[in-house]
């Protein structure tokens, strides 16, 4: 529990250019699948909005649709925020012991029950104001058409772009803001989740690994492989058996499985 408490607010350093390895994540249920895919928009908008050009700004408006549609598919609020409270109720179970921090424990507590506070104050479906602004509505439908958000076809878009960054930059903020408590929330469950697993160093024979799950209980994967191996893992799991094949990685012709021993790590994280 210690390397919980003690972890710094969440980054993607797993995947940057300069670390030594590549992490690959698998979610083994639809709701941290959901997460996942929400956070890696949540990256996304906060590096296009931080840029100035007029096509970053676009990108960024795009990831505001799309991280629109993916948390309106499931009762997101309410699962981040009984998760949190069941988070908050296992720390509470620590508090007095004499092997946990008590400033890291009430620091942990204090950003729960910070990010609890904003999602219960979310009224309504999660992104509703954004389907009430016709403006933006009517860039979503024509951005899903190749080359739908020409000048001709959207002028005032092409006004828009054509501000000032950083007005481009104050109304992107505006839009994201009510949506702020989805993204604390995540990351909150996300960094307790990659904290609880102890990566196990494997080895995938010929390239192919094989587990049967006895009982295994897991929401997560993780699997680790040093950058300097040229060799990409296909992941299927489910109950019964775990299975992940390395590939070489091809950008013209079919992936062929790396016929070599491969070393990587693997964690199974679980709340």
């Amino acid at each position: 529990m210690g390397s919980v408490l003690s972890s710094a607010k969440f980054t993607r350093h797993d995947c940057c250019g300069k670390c030594a390895v590549i992490s690959y994540e698998y979610p083994l249920n639809e709701r941290i699948r959901t997460l996942l895919r929400l956070e890696d928009l949540f990256v996304k908008l906060a590096h296009f909005v931080g840029r100035d050009a007029p096509q970053d700004h676009h990108v960024a408006l795009q990831t505001i649709f799309e991280t629109l549609e993916v948390a309106s598919r499931a009762d997101l609020k309410v699962d981040l925020v009984q998760e949190l409270e069941r988070q908050r109720q296992i720390l509470m179970s620590f508090r007095n012991n004499p092997e946990i921090s008590e400033e890291a424990l009430s620091g942990a507590l204090y950003e729960i029950e910070q990010a609890s506070t904003g999602l219960l104050a979310m009224a309504g479906k999660i992104g509703q104001y954004l389907r009430e602004n016709e403006w933006l509505m009517s860039i979503r439908s024509r951005a899903a058409i190749p080359g739908g958000v020409c000048q001709f076809d959207l002028p005032s878009y092409h006004y828009w772009l054509n501000r000032d960054p950083a007005a481009r930059r104050h109304d992107l903020d505006a839009w994201m803001a009510p949506m702020a408590p989805i993204r604390e929330g995540l990351e909150i469950v996300l960094r307790l989740l990659r904290a609880s697993g102890r990566p196990e160093a494997q080895t995938a024979r010929s390239g192919a690994y094989q587990l049967t799950m006895a009982g295994r209980s897991a929401q997560m994967l993780r699997v680790r492989v040093p950058r300097t191996d040229a060799v990409v893992p296909e992941i299927s799991a489910n109950k019964y058996a775990l299975n992940i094949r390395f590939m070489l990685p091809e950008t013209v012709a079919r992936p062929r499985l790396a016929e070599r021993d491969v070393q990587f790590e693997l964690t199974f994280c679980s709340l």
